[in-house]
């Protein structure tokens, strides 16, 4: 058991002040899970309560997300309806000195950032932080560029600081920095593991040459288009990996011997099925070993800065430190869920009179269960007749109802449309469909309003699939309510062609599209579907940092190809066939940046991405191959596989923390999965010596011990 020792002499009224600002701050620290190492004097104290503010941090994400968005107004503008150059109108071009006073705005706010942050951490540990040094490199660069380009009104040819932009999404996110950190420290490994994977490509190429010498290129000229050297060889081969070629490469050997079938088979088998998913495994072993090492470290200063707050409280002495432990909860916990179960530990403890470290951290042990959500208490009807009416409308099979009622409307929907199939719009009678979805459409009402009558407008929309399925209704009560106002009384022979805003066919086509999606509403009473739903919602909370290094990816490789356009070549191409020309593969290029994010997602989901490596490769360079394979490698390869095994962790962890709870628990409970919390298991909790070394090490926080 670790016990403190307590300062028993008079403390004046500012100290004690003082100890219990430093301990809320410590408090709010550890749930952040953010370093302990600044300054702890009152006004720094305050300073770093105002930076860490909800306010300024939106406004600091918000000056990010600005910048970052200049790319698609800077030259070249994104501003045009199609990115295809041959029916491209001119886009907008922003004026000299439009895009450049907003960036420079931004830039003098990340410069107050980084003032801020240095301030507040110390020259010492600002030398230590390689984050914040590269801050104000990138920062000085940009800003010497910024002046470069506005003393060469805005017609420079190389703009470096859009470059180095992305790096401001990066330094603002402590999860995205040791996201990068491990696939750094993992990169080396798969360095490795790539040998057998390139041994295989290039025996396959040496194959292929073979096969070409047994006259195959003679005997069908489209062998050529896929082997007509090393280089093309290996191209090839590497795109079969991602079966994106296949069976196109093998189709001119095959059509003369099927034996040479053979060839192509076990090289996918080798390489897709096994080599590639064996990569796949090894990358994602490596990268979960490094990110279970940057995950204890997040651990480490969780405890710490609940050790320090401790600590810092103790200097109080028992019954003022007790005193200081609620009104921390006060000041931090305000209208949280915790505020509730902790001060009722903290108010256990005040009447023993007494609290060691252990019992203090384990009151924070609250800031790891998972959330219970506790809908508003049902309205009280005095009427026995209203109470049983609630009785039977608040009941779980009035849900059930609804929902097969929602699927006869989904039935009868899929029935209509598959009798009018086989006619025109003109020949279709919307009278039988609009009549049955009117009439669905009242019982949806009738359901909300029962519901509502129930549980109260407060109770009703407590229940985020009630919220969901409401808003469907009144939207569709709205588009019913337009439909009579627009055509008047329903008849057999209305026009479906006849245009107000939109025609009856489409505003009908609109509805039915409505009350498909509204179907929706049962995944909230399938256990597993609610699972997944809210596996999904998580992962823009908890994996946002893995889908940011993709983000930062991919605005980086466009600045650096951005100088690759298709503008001036569309009227000199061939026509051969799976070409990027005959595809009309035309809008997919790197003319302007919105442009560019497009053509990138198409090489990273590898579906014919060997027509635009080939293209770029005629039309600019042979080395434009190698920049869509290390494209392919980064996103398809190691991103989009990392992504989907976290998913599957996340997943995994909730499932398993939920097997025994039923529907309705599955949809109260709001479970904590922050990526600490799913690597949680297999961390090592610090040990108190741990603790009070690098309490004895901070840098601005000196206390008696």
């Amino acid at each position: 058991m670790c016990v403190a020792s307590f300062d028993f002499g008079l403390l004046s009224t500012g100290d004690r002040e003082l100890y219990t600002q430093q301990a809320v701050v410590f408090i709010e620290d550890a749930i952040q899970y953010r370093s302990i190492n600044h300054r702890v004097d009152a006004s720094s104290l305050r300073m770093y309560r105002w930076y860490y503010s909800r306010i300024c941090q939106w406004g600091l994400g918000l000056t990010i997300v600005v910048v970052l968005l200049l790319a698609f107004v800077e030259r070249p503008s994104s501003l045009s309806v199609s990115s295809d150059p041959r029916h491209r109108s001119p886009s907008w071009e922003p004026p000299c000195g439009f895009t450049e006073s907003i960036e420079m705005v931004c830039l003098l706010i990340f410069c107050l950032d980084l003032a801020v942050k240095s301030y507040l951490i110390g020259w010492e540990e600002f030398r230590k932080n390689k984050w914040l040094i590269g801050y104000s490199v990138i920062i000085s660069v940009s800003v010497i560029d910024w002046v470069l380009s506005v003393s060469m009104v805005c017609d420079e040819k190389l703009r470096v600081r859009r470059l180095l932009r992305p790096f401001f999404l990066l330094q603002n996110s402590s999860l995205m920095k040791k996201t990068l950190k491990c696939i750094k420290r993992t990169l080396p490994e798969i360095a490795r593991y790539l040998t057998p994977l390139y041994r295989q490509a290039c025996l396959g190429s040496t194959a292929s040459l073979l096969l070409t010498l047994f006259n195959i290129n003679h005997k069908c000229g489209k062998w050529e288009l896929h082997f007509r050297n090393l280089p093309n060889s290996l191209t090839s081969l590497l795109v079969l990996l991602t079966t994106a070629n296949n069976p196109d490469v093998m189709i001119p050997a095959y059509s003369l011997n099927r034996g040479y079938s053979i060839f192509f088979v076990a090289f996918s088998v080798i390489g897709t099925y096994c080599l590639m998913n064996l990569l796949t495994a090894i990358i994602y072993n490596q990268f979960r070993g490094y990110l279970l090492m940057s995950v204890q470290t997040s651990i480490i200063r969780r405890r710490l800065g609940i050790r320090a707050a401790f600590q810092v409280l103790s200097c109080l002495g028992p019954g003022e430190a007790t005193e200081a432990v609620n009104q921390n909860f006060l000041l931090v916990y305000c209208n949280s869920f915790l505020l509730y179960c902790s001060c009722q530990e903290v108010q256990h403890y005040a009447d023993v009179g007494y609290m060691d470290c252990e019992q203090f951290r384990k009151i924070f042990d609250e800031l790891d269960k998972d959330r219970i959500k506790e809908h508003p208490p049902l309205p009280q009807y005095s009427s026995p007749v209203l109470q049983r009416l609630q009785v039977i409308f608040s009941h779980y099979y009035l849900t059930v109802l609804g929902n097969a009622v929602a699927l006869a409307n989904v039935i009868c929907i899929c029935t209509v449309l598959v009798l009018n199939s086989e006619k025109s719009t003109t020949e279709r009678d919307n009278y039988v469909l609009e009549i049955i979805n009117l009439c669905f459409i009242l019982y949806y009402l009738l359901e909300m309003s029962v519901k509502i009558f129930a549980f109260s407008w407060r109770g009703y929309l407590s229940y985020r699939n009630n919220i969901f399925d409401g808003f469907l209704t009144i939207l569709l009560l709205v588009l019913q309510i337009t439909i009579y106002i627009t055509y008047r009384h329903p008849h057999s022979q209305w026009d479906p062609s006849s245009h107000e805003v939109l025609s009856l066919w489409e505003m009908i086509r609109l509805v039915n599209m409505l009350i498909v999606f509204r179907f929706l509403r049962i995944i909230p009473d399938i256990k597993l579907m609610a699972l997944v739903a809210s596996t999904l919602l998580d992962l823009v909370k908890n994996l946002r940092a893995f889908a940011g290094i993709l983000v930062v990816s991919n605005i980086s490789i466009h600045h650096v190809h951005s100088n690759s356009s298709m503008e001036n070549i569309t009227s000199n191409f061939s026509m051969e066939c799976g070409t990027y020309e005959q595809l009309g593969y035309w809008p997919n290029n790197f003319d302007d940046f919105a442009a560019s994010i497009i053509l990138l997602y198409d090489v990273m989901i590898v579906n014919n991405w060997q027509a635009f490596m080939e293209a770029y490769s005629r039309y600019t360079t042979s080395w434009a191959k190698i920049y869509f394979v290390c494209w392919w490698f980064t996103s398809s390869v190691m991103w989009v596989n990392l992504f989907v095994a976290l998913i599957l962790e996340n997943f995994i962890y909730k499932w398993d923390r939920s097997h025994k709870c039923s529907v309705t628990d599955v949809e109260r409970i709001r479970y904590e999965t922050s990526v600490q919390l799913i690597f949680k298991g297999q961390i090592q909790e610090p040990t108190e010596e741990e603790l009070l070394c690098q309490l004895h090490q901070h840098p601005h926080l000196h206390l008696h011990w």
